[in-house]
Order: structure tokens, then sequence, then C-alpha cells
């Protein structure tokens, strides 16, 4: 873990980070780094251009490379006085171009902006946008003994995580990773073209408390470049860090089934998925018993072989071991299947969470993919049932397509749809779609697949998942561009609305007041409201 001091905002003169030996000490406010401005012709500059997904790749004139947010106010202030368009990028896991557009002139690169630590003067943990989760977890974990119900892929970076509303095998229990946000720094772009820091935060009587807001699950590139977020739990009291975020779990009980395409019918298929949901129905209220477990049914395509069932829980709950064993007794009643492998273990919590590459889309190889998501109320009907198997048994998927069902709902349906902007609060699972392949001259086929498999399921509803009493929109870090193109959503609904909900003329109010020049856009991006 880097020893650095975190580059505390205003009003955090003091920050704590891991001394020699794990002790707590106080550091100095400075930084070992930047900027660096690397242009073509730079050898790093190929090396630089590529976030997670490698179906995109920019030429922008300049990649600014920054460790510090007065570093980044220069950066924003270079841009917009030059009639640049500008892109942020933290981790590099945007599922779209967003920072790879042909558009972006300027790409500002966070990643250096790492460090995690305790701010004293605020009572909250800051975190910079370039630190991925696992480094997050590892930090919490090893000073205070505390975490965020964050993601499962510890390569994502916090910058766009925590804005679009993270979650992850804890937010059952704990909610939305936004549910502990307490305030952010953001480098905002006044109407007159100057570049400046605000500090927004969730306390009643901020005057910018909507920046804070919208910054809660409205999604990253939208208002402003995010320099630090403040992480404490509401309704927690006192100055002991290790009492401010929910306490990590010691160990991890996990429970991974395998069953073989080879045999799986039909009918073995849907019932496995009815199950799913019916489960998730019935155990996803807030305090429910069976809020600490975290499940995710992933069928492959045909030519992958496999669907694989997982179950996750804190070990050491009362009752973990058989809370585990009737939840896969009930997903897979009636199925009359015989698993391939059986892998029941425990493990030490942290290292199931940063082990390298866990969640990634693929290996080093497999680095370009086309993700689509819902949000679900319930479990699938039949028409999407018969839809899901059809589609994963078709002759035009190949080995890396397939979907999961991620279990949603327990604590984060406690949060009303307007606290926050997430407006998708009593929804109980997310379902994925995705293809990964490695060569470009697979792009149309994957692309067309995956496509065609979304549309097949929401087929009733105009090809997209418009909120109703199954299906509840999507998920704005599973962003997807097709959403607000007519040729594949013939809903009538926009994209916006199937990502925000009533939430949505909110978050147009405040990117009015916050980014008066639409500096910071992208293809999904919170547009301004239309005069008049």
């Amino acid at each position: 873990m880097s020893r650095r001091g975190l580059l505390a905002g205003a009003g955090a003169a003091t920050v704590t980070v891991l001394g020699a030996g794990g002790a707590a000490a106080a550091v100095p406010e400075t930084t070992g780094f930047g900027p660096v401005t690397v242009r073509p012709g730079d050898f790093r500059y190929d090396n630089l251009l590529r976030g997670n997904n490698f179906r995109y790749v920019g030429r922008p004139e300049e990649i600014r490379v920054v460790g510090s947010t007065d570093q980044v106010v220069r950066a924003v202030s270079d841009a917009v006085r030059s009639g640049r368009r500008i892109a942020v990028r933290s981790g590099g896991h945007c599922f779209e171009n967003f920072t790879a557009d042909p558009a972006v002139r300027v790409l500002l690169d966070l990643s250096p902006m790492d460090e995690v630590g305790y701010d004293a003067d605020r009572r909250a943990f800051a975190v910079q946008p370039g630190a991925t989760l696992g480094h997050v977890y590892r930090t919490l974990f090893k000073g205070w003994g505390v975490t965020i119900p964050g993601g499962g892929c510890p390569e994502v970076g916090a910058g766009g995580h925590i804005a679009g509303g993270g979650y992850g095998p804890l937010s059952r229990r704990y909610g939305s990773v936004v549910d502990h946000l307490y305030g952010v720094e953001v480098v905002v772009v006044d109407r007159d073209g100057t570049a400046r820091t605000v500090v927004a935060t969730r306390e009643p009587d901020d005057p910018h408390r909507d920046l804070w807001w919208a910054h809660t699950g409205g999604g990253g590139g939208n208002f402003g470049v995010v320099t630090r977020y403040w992480l404490r739990s509401p309704r927690v009291a006192g100055a002991d860090p290790a009492q401010l975020l929910p306490a990590s779990p010691q160990r991890m009980l996990q429970h991974v089934v395998f069953w073989s395409w080879e045999h799986m019918t039909e009918q073995a298929l849907t019932g496995l998925l009815r199950n799913f949901g019916t489960w998730h129905e019935r155990n996803s209220a807030p305090g429910s018993p069976y809020a600490g477990l975290y499940g995710i049914l992933q069928p492959s395509h045909r030519a992958g072989g496999t669907v694989m069932l997982v179950a996750q829980i804190d070990a050491d709950l009362p009752n973990a071991d058989s809370m585990v064993t009737d939840f896969l007794a009930a997903v897979t009643a009636g199925t009359d299947l015989t698993p391939a492998l059986d892998i029941p273990r425990t493990m030490p919590w942290l290292h199931r969470m940063t082990w390298p590459g866990t969640g990634e889309p693929g290996d080093v190889l497999n680095r370009r993919y086309k993700i689509k998501a819902a949000y679900l109320r319930r479990g699938f009907t039949d028409s999407q049932l018969a839809a899901v198997y059809r589609n994963l048994t078709n002759s035009t998927g190949g080995p890396g397509a397939g979907m999961l069902l991620v279990g949603y709902g327990g604590q984060v349906r406690e949060v009303a749809p307007g606290a926050t902007a997430i407006a998708q609060r009593d929804a109980v699972m997310k379902a994925v779609y995705q293809t990964i392949w490695a060569d470009e001259a697979d792009d149309a086929a994957n692309l067309a697949w995956v496509r065609g498999f979304y549309r097949d399921v929401y087929a009733e509803t105009g090809g997209v998942p418009v909120p109703g009493e199954v299906n509840d929109g999507s998920y704005i870090n599973y962003p997807d561009a097709d959403l607000a193109d007519p040729a594949w959503n013939t809903s009538g609904v926009s994209a916006h609305r199937l990502y925000y909900k009533d939430n949505y003329p909110r978050l147009q109010r405040v990117k009015a007041r916050w980014d008066p020049r639409n500096v910071f856009r992208h293809a999904l991006a919170i547009e301004p409201p239309q005069a008049g």
C-alpha cells in the first residue's frame, strides 16, 4: 500500500495513513507525481490509449496524467480555454467508448490519484478516484477492519464505480456503496469557463448538497471531475474510524456448482432461472435473514459448455452454512441435475475480494466485449425464460457468450428512490447479457448475437427493459449506447428514463447548475433541460 499522503480537500488538513509497522500516522499533504503530458509520438502514447475494452481506441491530442486536485483544475482549465473536448478516466473499465470517443481531444488520466486514508476533520474515509477497489478494500481492512459494499472486481477504479451507484457481494447486507457516501470533491466549470473545486456533502444544510446527490448514482463524466470521495455510513456517531463504516467480514464461505450443458435440458435451465428469481422475490426485504447471502447464476451459451451457480456469505454469520445449503436446494429444486463440479470453500474474505483479475471480463487476450444489462423487480416471465433458452442454444453464440443473474435487494431496498440518484430501489436482481472475444474480425458476429438476445428477452417492451411489474430499466455503470439508438430501442422510452426513471429531471437541474457549458458529456450523458 502506498504511504504517500492523501491530497486532502478544503477543510481536511490532517489525513491518516498506515505508517511503519501498521501504526497510524499523520503525513504532509504532498504528491510525488505529475502532471505528465503525453502526445502522439511519445513512446508512452499507444500504451496509455486503451481502457479495459480493447474495442475502443481513441486518438486524443494529449493524455494528461495527473496526481493532484490542483493538476486536475489546470488540465480542465487548459481544455476549456482551448475549446477542446475532455474526457476523464480513472480505472478504465467503461463498457462503452466514453473516454475513447473520436471527438475527445484531451484524455485526463486520474490513475495516479490513488490514495485511501482517514480524514479526521470530516470523520470520514477519503478515497481518490484512481484507487482500485482492491486497493480500497486492502487499505480499509489493514488499517481499520472496515469495508464498503463495492464491486467484486478488484481492478475497477473507484472514480466511476462510486458515482454510478456501485454494488457488490455485500450490498444485500449493507446497501449500495453510495448509501455510505458522505461527500465529494469535484472540479466543475462555471458559465464563464472558470474551473474550480467544490466540496459537496450530504449534510442537510450544505448549499452544494445537490452536487453530492447527483454523484449517488448519476454516473461519472456528467457534472465535473471527482477528485475525492468521503465515505461514512449514515447514522453513525463518534470519531473512532473503526466504527464509521461496516465491519469487514473475516472469512467468506463460497459454494460453486457447475453443470455441463451436455445434460442441460430446457426444462432444467428454465427451472434454475425461475427458482433463482423466486428465491430473490421471497428473500430480498430489508432485514431479511438471508440479506447477507449473495448469489450469481451464470449460464454460458451452449458453446461455452457450463452453467454456474455461486453462493457467497460471511462465514461467521449465524447459520451461514445452513443458509447456503437452503439457497442451493431452493435454486435446484425440481431440476434433477447432477453437478459436474461441486466446490464448497471457506477462505479469508480479503483474498477473494482482491485476487487479481476477479470478475474481469476475459483474460489478457480476451479484451473485446459488449455487455447489456437490466434490473428485475421479480423473476423472468415465461416468455422471457423461453427467449433466454432460445438464445443460449442457438448456432450464433460463441464460447464467451452468456448471461448472469445477480442477486440484489436486501438493504438496498431500505432507501427511498429519490434519496439518492439510484431510482431502482425495489429491484431484487440484475441481469447481465454479455459476449467476450479476442479478435476484431469477430466483432460483428458477437455484437449481433448479444443485441439479438437482449431484444428477444424484452420483445414485449420495445427491445429494452421498460420499468413495469417485472423489468425496471438498467444500470448506468453497465452503460449500453444501444439504449439511445432507435434501431435497438423501439419502446418510446428514452435511455435516460431507463437509467434514472423519475430522478432524471432532477439530474438535469443539477447538470444545468454545475455544468452550464456542458463540458462533461458522452453518448449517454445527462442532458441540460430544454429552455422554455
